[in-house]
């Protein structure tokens, strides 16, 4: 971003000792650019600019200044640093996709469909099988005394679970004793996605050299993956439209009936498979996380589950929508911890953000969402603190628009948060209903961060609990 975009950046707040042509780089993680902003945002305050090896980039946690962002007659989703290496992969797929290209719309309206309140129903029970993989693999664990990875196991999830649900693929994550290759792919094409090195002017294109075998190995293994998906399905001449897949092979835009093309909907399947799983498993870690270590949390949303599902062996739909008290502590540990943890606007035409900070067109702008999310005007002395009520009604009402942003904003905003959210409240209840859970080894939360977020290291011992009898009621 051309410092000629914000007149005036010299005035906003900027980490001392900065290094000539470097920047700001002394004293921050390479691996951990998000915490060292959340750091700088406690010490600079909520607008500020870091500069990285000439990149200068404009952070913004202010709500009032978040709200105007938001607007999208002003403002337009921007992809630049490490969403922008992840097109190596996933190109013009929706989370990756520049807004003005034809296909970001074209595969937008198409798949909108496959996040319909009559898909969610769809792909509940396939939902409930996924879970009950999971808890097969963790009765065998709780039998044995052994613990559990939760990021590991949580990844395997949602991989299985959106894979099924979207595109009818089994990964057999749970028969693995190591991550599937495309896991490891994956992780590899995120944390290539984040090097800094790629900043360095003149390193860029010495360092992909370094590395372009294995990256590109690793992307290669994505493609292949995603290939033989398709390739499974249109051998088999299914037409139908039941799923993600079935959408993009078998349907068009409405109203014009034009059709995504071959490289299109590989990038939308590799978009969801990563993008679909990885920030959902972070979120499970971390509410479980969080309702280990506060047990009276624990023991409130487990009484909800007993008292809303009952003896059900499996919940309806409509029951998991009831678990209010889980779906607040989910939202919880998404506030302190947005798996995605920031997002940026451009400036459509020149224009002053709050009266203050002058932009000409293009010029953008990072969210700081774990920033945004610790705002003590909004959520209070303590926002630390883990506090499910934070999301009561009531508070929420109060609360200004656009402070809770852990899906984005917009019309670029997670086109699946519906079913992510649906998925982890329902994996959560099931847990919490089947399980005691052990912190054994009195864990510290150390935090990874491979483009999205993730507790690392982090371990549970369970303990079956025996279910509730049978409620008189049948399952929703």
């Amino acid at each position: 971003m051309a410092p000629s975009l914000w007149p005036g950046i010299a005035r906003i707040p900027h980490p001392a000792r900065r290094v000539p042509l470097l920047g700001d780089v002394l004293g921050v993680s390479p691996s951990a650019p998000v915490q060292d902003s959340m750091r700088m945002a406690r010490e600079l305050g909520p607008v500020f600019q870091r500069k990285v090896f000439g990149q200068r980039i404009v952070f913004v946690a202010d709500p009032g200044l978040v709200a105007e962002l938001a607007d999208e007659t002003r403002f337009v989703k921007k992809v630049v640093l490490a969403v922008e290496r992840l097109r190596d992969v996933a190109g013009d797929g929706l989370f990756t996709a520049h807004s003005d290209e034809p296909n970001w719309r074209l595969g937008h309206e198409v798949l909108a469909a496959g996040f319909t309140r009559e898909a969610m129903v769809r792909y509940h029970p396939t939902m409930v099988a996924m879970a009950q993989r999971l808890t097969a693999s963790w009765d065998r664990r709780a039998a044995a005394g052994d613990p559990v990875d939760v990021p590991g196991d949580m990844t395997k999830l949602t991989l299985e679970t959106i894979a099924h649900t979207g595109f009818g693929y089994d990964f057999g994550s749970f028969e693995r004793s190591e991550p599937h290759p495309f896991v490891t792919s994956m992780v590899s094409a995120l944390l290539h996605a984040q090097d800094r090195r790629l900043l360095i002017p003149g390193v860029r294109t010495v360092f992909a050299r370094a590395v372009r075998k294995r990256v590109t190995g690793h992307h290669g293994h994505l493609r292949s993956v995603v290939d033989e998906v398709v390739r499974r399905r249109t051998a088999e001449g299914d037409e139908s439209t039941d799923d993600l897949l079935g959408l993009m092979l078998n349907t068009g835009r409405p109203g014009t009936g034009e059709r995504l093309d071959a490289a299109n909907i590989r990038n939308q399947v590799i978009t969801f498979l990563v993008a679909g799983h990885e920030t959902t498993s972070g979120a499970l870690s971390f509410a479980l996380y969080y309702l280990a270590k506060h047990p009276e949390v624990l023991a409130r949303a487990r009484q909800e589950v007993d008292e809303v599902w009952g003896g059900a062996e499996v919940p309806g739909y409509e029951q998991v929508s009831k678990l209010r008290y889980v779906r607040r502590a989910l939202d919880e540990a998404l506030r302190l911890w947005p798996t995605a943890p920031g997002y940026v606007r451009a400036a459509r035409a020149d224009t002053v953000l709050g009266g203050r900070y002058p932009m000409r067109e293009g010029a953008w702008a990072l969210v700081l969402i774990p920033a945004l999310h610790r705002d003590e005007e909004v959520w209070g002395p303590d926002p630390e603190a883990f506090d499910p009520d934070r999301f009561l009604p009531e508070r929420v009402r109060a609360r200004p628009a656009h402070t809770f942003k852990p899906f984005g904003t917009g019309e670029r905003a997670c086109i699946g948060r519906q079913f992510a959210l649906h998925e982890a409240v329902l994996v959560l209840g099931l847990l919490l209903r089947r399980y005691d859970l052990h912190d054994h080894a009195d864990y510290r939360l150390r935090v990874t961060e491979r483009l999205t977020l993730m507790p690392e290291g982090f371990t549970l011992t369970l303990t079956r609990r025996k279910v509730p009898a049978p409620a008189h009621a049948p399952a929703g």
